[in-house]
């Protein structure tokens, strides 16, 4: 990992009250053949995240009882004048509606964090091995949540059309 990548995450909010710092210490970090950003053929991706040397290999005890995981991860690599703060066309596509980066999962998200549900292939010590994690290689690794059938949808689930457009290639 690069000291960049090494460093503490931090941030600043202020949303109508005195500002707080957070700071967020990666807790592994990415390890996949992808090294460039890439939007889609994120399935064929075989990739592990290695904890880092703080955590004995015990942390990763049970995952593999669970066929997937939620992986949170910052997307370092996204410079901070490229953020997006309003709305804009997904990809650039004109052909789809320009919606407000919230209404997205753009990397150009203004606290650059990413958040994917990937099928958990097995646990080797202090590596995670998974499939379908759409970050490249050295990304810092800020959580990792076994994925619980309850925390998922209730009820339907709905997206509009331009979505379903963007994700036909995406996972492929």
């Amino acid at each position: 990992m690069t000291a960049s990548r090494a460093a503490v995450v931090r941030a600043i909010v202020a949303i109508d009250t005195p500002s707080v710092t957070i700071e967020l210490e990666p807790i592994g970090t990415v390890s996949s053949t992808r090294r460039e950003i890439e939007d889609d053929d994120w399935d064929r991706e075989r990739v592990f995240v290695e904890l880092a040397a703080r955590f004995e290999e015990s942390a990763l005890a049970g995952l593999d009882t669970f066929s997937h995981v939620e992986i949170v991860f910052f997307m370092d690599r996204v410079p901070p004048e490229k953020i997006e703060s309003g709305a804009r066309h997904p990809r650039n596509n004109r052909d789809w509606p320009a919606v407000g980066i919230f209404a997205q999962r753009g990397k150009n998200r203004p606290n650059r964090i990413g958040a994917t549900i990937c099928r958990v292939l097995r646990v080797e010590g202090r590596r995670l091995y998974v499939e379908g994690l759409d970050a490249i290689d050295g990304t810092p690794v800020l959580d990792i949540k076994p994925w619980v059938r309850e925390f998922g949808p209730r009820g339907d689930v709905a997206q509009p059309a331009w979505m379903d457009e963007l994700m036909r290639g995406y996972w492929r």
